[in-house]
Order: C-alpha cells, then sequence, then structure tokens
C-alpha cells in the first residue's frame, strides 16, 4: 500500500499538469481528507476529479464572495464549496470506501478524460460533522451524506499539444456546454499545397546573418548584423523581453496605422481576390517593423539572446470555455512581465486563392479561426504573384494561438512579423508579445486587425464580442 506522502505526492502531480498551484491546492486536499475519513480512494478516483472539481469551485466562490481568506484557510469562516456542500438527508447511508466509479452511472464509465460527479450522488456517511466547515445555511445531523448540489462535470485535457511544446498546455471545459476542437496540433507552421515558401540555406548570403558570432550575440557591445536588420538594434533585452522602445513602437502602429507609413500595391492580391476582372485600387498595407532572429547559419548557440521566438513556447497556458460567448479562450497561469513572448501564431500556409477556394468547397457548418494575411511586405513589389500572396489559418492544423480571442484596441498580446531562416519578407513568423504586465489567471487577447465593415472581404467578419470600449464593429 502506498503511503500518505506517495499518494500526496501523485495528487500534486496531477493538479501540477493543470497549471494549479501547489500553495492553493494544499488547503483543499486536507479539507477534502478530513471530509472523506482519509479516504483517499475517493480523492484518487478518476484522475483525481474531487479534488480538482473542489479547487475550481472554491475559485469561483472566491470570485463571487471577494474573500481573501477562501483558499489560504479552511477555518471557520470559510465555507466549502457548493458542490461539496454537505445535505441533509433522512437516509442513513453507510461510508463508501471503494471507488468514487462505483456509484457514477453506467455511461459514465470509461470517461478518464473528464470530471464528473453525480447529481445526488452519495459518498460517505459522515459520522464527525464537527470539521465540515459548512456554510450556516447547511444543517449539521449526525450524519450527513456528501452530495454534488448541481451537475458540472468538466473536460480535462493534460496536454493539448501531445509533448510537441516545451511546456504543457491543458484544457479545462465544462462537459455539455461545448464540443472538444477538432484540430491537428502543429509546433511549426506547414505549408498546404501551392504557396510558395522557399526557404534555403542557398538564399541566405552571408550579410543576411552572423556567421561570425559565437555564444550570445547580446552579449557584445556591437549588434551583429542580424540586429542591423531590426534597425540597428536588438528587439530584445537581456531578460528576453522586447526593449521598451521597439515595443511602443509597434503598439503605435497597431493602434494608429492612419499615423505611420503605408505602402500601395499596383495590382493588389486582395482587390483581386474580390473582383478578378475589375479590381479596385489597393488600400494600402502598413510598413510594420520587423525582428530578424540569428538562425542556424549564425555562429552563436541556440541560447543566443536573439533566438526567443524559435526556441518556442516556455509560459504556463491553459485553454478554457469562456463565460461571454466568445469560445474557447487563453488564459496564463502565470504572471507576464511586459514585452513577454508567449506564442507564435501557427497554421497551415496557403494563398489568398487557396483559402477563399477551401472556404467555399466547405459544407458551411464548419467553425473556422479567422485567417492571418502576411502582407506586411506586399508594396515592396509592382506586382505580386498569387502564390507569393499568403495567409496563415489555423482552423485544421495549428498551435494554442488559435483559441486566442480578438478584442479591439487596447489587447494585451501584440502581433509582430519575425525573419527567422529566410530573408523573403513574403513569408515570416507571427509572435505574439504582451503589451503590459498580465497578472495570472488573465485570459489572453489580441487585435486580429479585422475591418467588421468590409463586406466584400473574402473571408466574413465574425460578430464581435470583446466588450472593449473601443470596439470597431458598430454593427453589433
Amino acid at each position: 500500500m502506498m503511503s500518505v506522502r506517495e499518494r500526496a505526492r501523485k495528487a500534486f502531480q496531477a493538479t501540477r499538469a493543470l497549471g494549479l498551484p501547489d500553495q492553493e491546492v494544499t488547503p483543499v486536499l486536507e479539507h477534502l481528507l478530513k471530509l472523506f475519513n482519509n479516504n483517499w480512494d475517493l480523492i484518487e478516483s478518476e484522475d483525481y476529479r474531487a479534488l480538482i472539481d473542489a479547487y475550481f469551485e472554491l475559485k469561483e466562490n472566491k470570485g463571487e464572495d471577494n474573500r481573501k481568506n477562501v483558499v489560504g484557510d479552511y477555518g471557520e469562516s470559510s465555507r466549502l464549496p457548493k458542490r461539496l456542500c454537505l445535505q441533509d438527508s433522512e437516509d442513513q447511508a453507510s461510508p463508501i470506501k471503494g471507488s468514487a466509479r462505483q456509484i457514477l452511472s453506467p455511461e459514465e464509465h470509461g470517461k478518464p478524460s473528464s470530471v464528473n460527479l453525480q447529481q445526488g450522488a452519495t459518498f460517505l456517511n459522515k459520522k464527525d460533522s464537527s470539521s465540515s466547515g459548512c456554510s450556516n445555511s447547511c444543517k449539521k445531523p449526525q450524519q450527513q451524506p456528501v452530495t454534488w448540489e448541481k451537475n458540472r462535470p468538466l473536460h480535462i485535457i493534460n496536454d493539448i499539444t501531445k509533448g510537441t511544446e516545451n511546456v504543457k498546455i491543458s484544457l479545462v471545459g465544462e462537459i455539455g456546454k461545448q464540443e472538444l476542437p477538432k484540430f491537428t496540433y502543429m509546433r511549426d507552421n506547414i505549408i498546404y499545397q501551392d504557396a510558395y515558401v522557399h526557404i534555403s540555406l542557398a538564399r541566405v548570403a552571408d550579410e543576411d546573418c552572423c556567421s561570425g558570432c559565437s555564444g550570445d550575440c547580446l552579449s557584445v557591445s556591437i549588434p551583429c548584423a542580424c540586429a542591423h536588420e531590426t534597425g540597428g538594434e536588438f528587439a530584445y533585452t537581456t531578460d528576453g523581453q522586447l526593449r521598451d522602445k521597439f515595443l511602443k513602437a509597434c503598439i503605435s502602429m497597431k493602434q494608429d496605422p492612419e499615423g505611420h507609413d503605408s505602402v500601395y500595391c499596383q495590382d493588389c492580391p486582395l482587390e483581386r481576390l474580390k473582383n478578378e476582372y475589375k479590381p479596385e485600387k489597393c488600400k494600402g498595407h502598413l510598413v510594420r517593423k520587423f525582428i530578424k532572429e540569428c538562425w542556424r547559419k549564425c555562429g552563436c548557440n541556440m541560447q543566443c539572446g536573439n533566438r526567443v521566438v524559435q526556441r518556442g513556447i516556455t509560459c504556463k497556458l491553459q485553454v478554457f470555455w469562456t463565460r461571454e460567448g466568445k469560445g474557447w479562450g487563453v488564459k496564463t497561469l502565470q504572471d507576464l512581465p511586459k514585452g513577454t513572448f508567449v506564442c507564435e501564431y501557427v497554421g497551415e500556409i496557403l494563398t489568398n486563392t487557396e483559402l477563399f477556394e477551401r472556404n467555399l468547397k466547405g459544407s458551411g457548418n464548419e467553425k473556422h479561426t479567422y485567417p492571418v494575411t502576411l502582407d506586411a511586405d506586399w508594396g515592396s513589389e509592382r506586382v505580386l504573384k498569387d502564390e507569393e500572396a499568403l495567409c496563415l489559418d489555423a482552423t485544421f492544423c495549428g498551435n494554442v494561438a488559435r483559441f486566442i480571442n480578438h478584442r479591439c484596441f487596447d489587447a494585451n498580446l501584440i502581433d509582430i512579423p519575425v525573419e527567422v531562416e529566410t530573408p523573403d519578407r513574403h513569408y515570416y513568423h507571427l509572435a505574439l508579445f504582451t503589451t503590459r504586465d498580465v497578472r495570472a489567471s488573465e485570459e489572453l487577447t489580441w487585435d486580429y486587425g479585422i475591418d467588421f465593415n468590409d463586406d466584400e472581404h473574402p473571408i466574413k467578419a465574425f460578430k464581435c464580442c470583446c466588450r472593449s470600449a473601443f470596439c470597431r464593429d458598430v454593427k453589433r
């Protein structure tokens, strides 16, 4: 038989996989042990679902009541989560020493990835009511079976990345409220079909990389060749965040595009897609600031301070079901300083024509993510070929960024083009950085740059639910 220490260690392993802090889980676990008469079977059953559900219920109650001592102390003044509240009962149930699976309905068997405790299911006979910690609304008869006041089972996936990222990214949602998303998780962009993305070491000249560098480029006083591509200085600090001056310039471009330079295509691919025979004049494309990172042909190593995006995700993130009608969203499980790299927007690389044609072939019932147009350098050529007018679509293949919701103007993330393996700006990586300090458990959002009044755009805009005071969707 396992020791108490070993059982506690495994319980913390399960909650850590969801990004739950040990210091917040500890009092919940201790209280459940008292409540269940130290019956570990009830806590361990179904991947610790009673513990996890109690934790989330307690966090919800804390937000509703704004009580500072709920998580930190289960004293007499605190109250038990309402789904674990002891109810008065005329039945004298005997203690259940087996697995919680025994009291589930037959259709609930075989669902280890979900958390589901049926309403009215009796768990044990509580002989000692002195340590119940229940609210004043709960009576305290001599024997009190534990019941679930309402049925709000949870979907929990420990890692949607299937081990492809540096950190696990969990998903938590309520069963019955939504379907689990169906897509293939990819860490890197993939080419769909005819998109022209020619990446070759032979195309990268010595002046396009810092082949003479070694170690960490940020440790030297003279910027390397890659830094010169970013305006003569590095975009990153030695701590791995964006430099404040660079970030402010990018935010200004995003919030006030009319105050910055734009380029105009002689024959714009977007306008050509709207009307192939008589396209209108180009509406203009913002000349965006780029980050040029060092890469494989450079002499520095992978830990170089100018290789932030290509090292991948390091932040603790969680996908969750929002309550504002926005569907799935992403929140951070840790505090993020201003200028922190969160993730890259990953998807299929398509031409705009391919995306439009694929959407036309669909049944119309598919739920699409809004595509990202890679137009930061479209105006550099007189005529851009259709296979060079690229976009990213994460509907079928993508990473955690596909769940990040849109917010007009004052989002806490900003997208910045990043060059890694090619100097060809027709294709680039789209990296998301924090625009300010972001607190743990805060939802992450970014401005997709949608013109909600453009009814002729090949990809129809969604109804905006961002609730920002600066929302651009006037028709909402």
